[in-house]
């Protein structure tokens, strides 16, 4: 029996991978689905398309990724057309994708929605509301330079405003090049920045036609430009994102050349002259008005009687000043008064009277201190008497001359017990007139 032969894992991936690629029913399979673990990476995006039963890896590489109109989402249904292969590293079977749109809406209208979306969160559809200049000199327009579009502006302008100076910039506005030459005439005109208004347009068509004016890069010059933008792309019913960025929408391009310009000519040389015969019946009534009230000035009792303004100020200055004498005069009297008695009291006769006063006054005080002091020095000597007897009724001599002693030591410690005394020991014994030294044989108990 011929043992068989194995296969690395390889070459039974190798094999079954050749299968794949050489089905003619798998180099382009059209599949819808839900979009599954999306998430976007920076180069090619890995995924999942699935349904209620069943789920199927995908890979969209970055070149096709990026012609995609639409921004993909996780959840979103969608149809794809590519190849379905099989990756040798996981042995997984996957769908390599070559074109994506939305299922069931356009992918240029999904895009479109997708783009306002995120620039209306950014603000960009409200940052420039500019008013136009009511007598423009200049104007830039960028558009087609063989379209309808620059022939309606330069009829309009002609018609109404003919002063006005209109510099076209001549742009692609349809076509995969469009895009790029708008935003490259748009940063000419940025440059130059000497323009009243700009107008931007082109005429109808589809919404492939228009896109153009649907992308990012268009939208961001549009708003960063210095002027006031005049939108004018497509019909009425068209709308583009540079609608939304524009301070202002036309929906033709002879309207848009009516909103950038002022009424005809003739209009406003006759509106200037009702204007300058309003200023000048305004300024004759105003002179009037003027000099009404200076004629009335002129004759008021100011004018004619001066004196009259200040007849109440000269009374009450009369009345203040005849206030201000009576209240020195008082003021002068007190004074007097009191220098009088002062002076009274310093004349020498009452002076003398007062001196002696004082004099008796200092005698009779001394007389009465020495007794008060003789008084109090008997006092504090009887204190000091009778002290001294109750010490000395207290003192220890006293109580030795009634026949009392005491007994101490040789180091003076009086001893007090029979515990303190022991045989052989030397005591003194303190009597009124001396001292006896004596030596203690024994101890003895009260009872024997």
């Amino acid at each position: 029996m011929t043992e068989p032969e194995y296969l690395s894992v390889s070459d039974l991936t190798t094999y079954l991978r050749r299968k794949f690629d050489m089905d003619p029913y798998l180099t382009r399979v059209f599949l819808t689905g839900e979009l599954s673990n999306f998430r976007l990476r920076p180069g090619h995006q890995y995924f999942s398309l699935k349904d209620d039963g069943a789920k199927i890896s995908a890979v969209m590489f970055k070149g096709a990724f990026a012609k995609l109109k639409f921004r993909p989402e996780e959840g979103m249904k969608v149809r794809v057309v590519g190849h379905v292969t099989l990756y040798n590293a996981s042995g997984q079977y996957q769908i390599v994708i070559e074109s994506m749109e939305p299922d069931g809406v356009g992918a240029l209208y999904q895009a479109l929605e997708q783009l306002k979306a995120k620039l209306a969160a950014e603000g960009l559809f409200a940052k420039n509301q500019r008013p136009l200049v009511r007598f423009p000199k200049r104007v830039a327009v960028i558009t087609s330079p063989s379209g309808a579009v620059i022939q309606d502006i330069r009829t309009t302008v002609a018609r109404r405003y003919p002063i006005l100076q209109l510099v076209l910039y001549p742009a692609v506005v349809q076509g995969t090049a469009a895009a790029g030459d708008l935003v490259r005439q748009l940063r000419r005109v940025r440059e130059a920045g000497d323009y009243d208004a700009l107008i931007i347009g082109r005429g109808g068509g589809s919404i492939e036609d228009l896109w153009p004016f649907n992308e990012e890069a268009v939208a961001r010059e549009l708003a960063a430009m210095p002027m006031p933008v005049v939108s004018s792309v497509g019909h009425e019913t068209d709308v583009t994102i540079t609608d939304f960025v524009a301070d202002h929408r036309a929906a033709t391009p002879t309207a848009a050349a009516e909103l950038v310009t002022p009424v005809p000519l003739v209009d406003a040389l006759a509106r200037l002259e009702e204007d300058r015969l309003r200023v000048v019946t305004a300024t004759k009534a105003l002179l009037a008005n003027q000099a009404a009230r200076l004629a009335r000035v002129q004759a008021s009792v100011v004018m004619t009687q001066p004196t009259r303004l200040y007849d109440q100020y000269v009374q009450q200055l009369d009345q203040l000043t005849g206030r201000l004498t009576s209240g020195i005069q008082a003021v002068l009297a007190d004074r007097r008064h009191r220098l009088t008695l002062g002076e009274s009291k310093l004349q020498p006769q009452a002076l003398a009277s007062r001196l002696a006063a004082l004099d008796q006054r200092l005698a009779q005080d001394q007389v009465r201190l020495g007794l008060a002091a003789k008084a109090h020095t008997e006092a504090k000597r009887a204190q000091l008497a009778q002290a001294a007897g109750a010490l000395d009724h207290l003192s220890p001599l006293k109580i030795l001359g009634r026949g009392y002693s005491y007994v101490t030591d040789e180091s003076g410690t009086m001893l007090k017990t029979r515990a303190d005394f022991h045989a052989g020991q030397h005591a003194n014994i303190h009597l009124e007139d001396g001292i006896v030294p004596v030596v203690v044989e024994e101890r003895k108990t009260n009872n024997g």
